[in-house]
């Protein structure tokens, strides 16, 4: 017989690991982690990571004093997630960072895709009940669908946390909106008082209605940075579009409103998102202005990220809600909630003021 032929193909942790396991079962009663390593033989180090690990994923229990049993496995925990888009650059970051963070505890993940839309918003919450997981995660954009989908989870007894749209029975995690729209009016503030004289002819704020008060107040927050810095401005100034956090309305409506006013020549855009941003960025290209007019957005999107690294690009901030991060919370929570842990209503993630200077 051949070398190759008798070669075994296997894995040295997971051998020690299945050794340790084994041993407990065989020896049906509590063992500390010395006597495991003396029967085992196996470093002390790795039999208490392998102890760790098992007991983290429920194979194993420790008592206080220290000693390790075997115990039945429970039932493997279903966390539902609803994402806002699958098309949304920021839901898809959010998405890929919840997925790994459950594969990284043992929860299985079912995702369903929301597709920027109430009605399906409300099919997925249905599967979710028929489908009996045992958390909702909602990351939906629609205020008035919320009381709709939070009453059919409450119903089920199903335990929620809603991604930036607060949701009646819900638990919040999310960015704080005020604070990220006052951070990125102060930025607007900055760059008008370095290039347009500490001037401004209009402040547009691309709003998110849809998506209630609490997001919108990323705008409010805006022009109350800019006021702070730009108390001359007359209230008349400050006007608010409905961009829906979409690209090609917000490119239309702001399209428009520079076509209105061609000789205003200090225009600062405060966008609830980043991919309103990219659609106000698109009208001014388009129309040739970009020595005079400043946008910030919010998300930090790769794209927006792309266009800061452009040393002329009217797009000079935007507000990092730190989404690669998303994961490992919402699952910490999640954990807590159906452990009876007290978990504050509201839970918000770091932000992060990215600029051209502050990219790398």
């Amino acid at each position: 017989m051949s070398k190759s032929s008798k070669r075994l193909y296997l894995i040295p942790v997971l051998s020690k690991a299945l050794d340790i396991l084994e041993l407990l079962q065989n020896e049906g009663e509590p063992m500390s982690l010395e006597a495991i390593h003396r029967r085992t033989r196996v470093s002390k180090t790795t039999v208490y990571r392998v102890l760790k690990t098992f007991a983290h994923r429920g194979y194993l229990a420790r008592s206080s004093d220290g000693l390790y049993r075997v115990v039945s496995k429970p039932k493997k925990l279903r966390f539902g997630f609803a994402a806002q888009s699958a098309e949304m650059p920021f839901s898809v970051e959010v998405t890929e960072s919840l997925k790994a963070a459950a594969i990284a505890v043992g929860v299985d993940l079912v995702v369903l895709d929301n597709k920027y839309d109430a009605a399906t918003a409300i099919q997925n919450a249905e599967e979710f009940v028929r489908s009996k997981v045992d958390l909702v995660i909602e990351f939906q954009v629609e205020e008035q669908a919320a009381p709709v989908i939070a009453d059919k989870i409450a119903a089920a007894g199903i335990p929620m946390i809603a991604i930036d749209i607060p949701h009646p029975h819900a638990t919040f995690f999310g960015v704080d909106n005020y604070r990220v729209g006052y951070e990125a009016g102060q930025l607007l503030a900055t760059h008008a008082a370095h290039h347009f004289g500490g001037k401004a002819d209009w402040i547009l704020g691309l709003d998110l209605p849809e998506a209630g008060l609490l997001v919108q107040s990323r705008i409010t927050g805006a022009f109350e940075g800019i006021r702070s810095s730009m108390q001359e401005i007359p209230v008349e100034c400050f006007v608010r579009i409905d961009g829906r956090g979409m690209r090609d309305k917000s490119r239309k409506l702001v399209s428009e409103f520079l076509e209105r006013h061609p000789k205003d020549k200090r225009i600062l855009i405060a966008a609830a998102n980043d991919t309103s941003a990219l659609g106000a960025l698109d009208a001014v290209r388009a129309l040739k202005r970009e020595k005079q007019v400043a946008i910030v957005g919010q998300d930090s999107i790769p794209e927006a990220l792309d266009e800061l690294r452009k040393p002329s690009s009217p797009l000079i901030g935007t507000i990092s809600h730190e989404a690669a991060s998303y994961g490992a919370h919402l699952v910490h929570i999640g954990l807590s909630l159906l452990n009876g842990a007290t978990v504050p209503p509201y839970n918000y993630v770091e932000h992060r003021v990215v600029t051209r200077e502050t990219l790398d």
